[in-house]
């Protein structure tokens, strides 16, 4: 399999052209990243030895959320020279027609394996189809894809949102039951995640399952956020101005439960198991877990980030020429304010 050519040459063109030499250093190449402006920077040092390396190229939504951080840092200190590979990552600033540059630019690098997280599921059938075309494993993770052929992906990784959805529906109901209001109209708004997106269909699917049982609640509205705080912010405001009375927040990403928690407060009502708005949330980051010990959030549904170890261990397999499965869910859980979470926060690596 082809190892860390496509930055050989370019470099070794320069350096024939400025000192008539045709030998080089692999040494001083870098890999690259991008910060959260999108410029790139240095950001691994290559191994003297370039040859035996598997050359991935990491193509990443962005950076809206504190998942979103820790997601990337997963890769990033998993896919190191330490550990046997030379990354190029690229930071899509939630454009799709950026990640189709992205994977186009890593076919013409000749990389080993793409890794893609895609900002939404679908116009993904013909870049594959390139990549398919020049022997580029394909693995998606975090969202999902919908392709025509699915032979153009070899997998994909990461959480069940649908049961991520459907258990924080079934949540509400035990609450509700708990504090004796299972027969009460319950007043319910979304706060959604980016529309098209694997999680947020997944979630907002999941729940309106549950949903669907329960004559007595009402979805009063359903409006994204975008999966940032200054928008959930924003949509959290419009509902509390457009509802007199709401029962439940179910807000599909931490990051815009922080920017509700801040537009209920400054309303002049409370959230939590003590006030007046329930509040549902998903992917429990260490800061939220902090906001639900402060009593702020009822209940957050675990989107666990770390999957650059469990994409590594299907390059493994693949490279031994075994056959991985084609869907992989990472473990997760869910946490509320009934348990102990101190120790668990002490312990979260993200």
């Amino acid at each position: 399999m082809k190892r860390y050519k496509f930055a050989v040459m370019p470099l070794l063109i320069l350096l024939v052209c400025l000192v008539g030499c045709s030998i080089f250093n692999r040494s001083s190449l870098r890999t690259t990243s991008e910060d959260d402006s999108g410029q790139e920077t240095p950001y691994r040092d290559m191994p003297k030895d370039g040859e035996g390396y598997i050359v991935v190229g990491f193509s990443q939504i962005g950076s809206e959320s504190d998942w979103r951080t820790a997601n990337t840092e997963s890769f990033k200190s998993t896919f190191t020279a330490e550990n046997g590979y030379y990354l190029l990552f690229k930071d899509a600033q939630q454009k799709h027609e950026n990640q189709i540059k992205d994977i186009r630019n890593f076919i013409l690098q000749e990389v080993d394996y793409i890794v893609l997280d895609p900002v939404v599921e679908t116009g993904w059938d013909a870049v594959l189809m390139e990549a398919k075309d020049a022997g580029i494993p394909v693995i998606v993770v975090d969202r999902q894809v919908s392709v025509k052929d699915e032979s153009l992906f070899t997998c994909w990784v990461g959480s069940d949102f649908r049961k991520e959805g459907r258990r924080a529906g079934k949540w509400l109901e035990s609450y509700l039951e708990s504090q004796e209001r299972s027969e009460e109209e319950i007043k319910i708004v979304t706060l959604q995640g980016t529309l098209g997106a694997t999680s947020q269909i997944g979630r907002t699917e999941g729940f309106e399952e549950v949903l669907s049982k329960h004559k007595n609640w009402k979805m009063l509205a359903r409006e994204s956020g975008e999966f940032t705080q200054a928008k959930g912010q924003e949509v959290m405001e419009n509902f509390l101005a457009d509802y007199d009375e709401i029962d439940v927040v179910i807000s599909e990403n931490d990051n815009m439960t922080f920017g509700a928690m801040e537009a209920i407060e400054a309303s002049g009502k409370t959230c939590g198991p003590e006030g007046d708005i329930i509040v549902i949330s998903f992917d429990a980051v260490k800061a939220a877990l902090q906001f639900m010990v402060a009593g702020k959030i009822n209940v957050d549904l675990e989107c666990n980030p770390l999957l650059g170890p469990m994409v590594s261990e299907i390059i493994e397999k693949l490279e031994a020429g075994k056959e991985v499965g084609k869907t992989q869910y990472v473990e997760e859980q869910y946490f509320d304010t009934t348990m102990s979470l101190e120790n668990m926060i002490k312990n979260r690596a993200y």
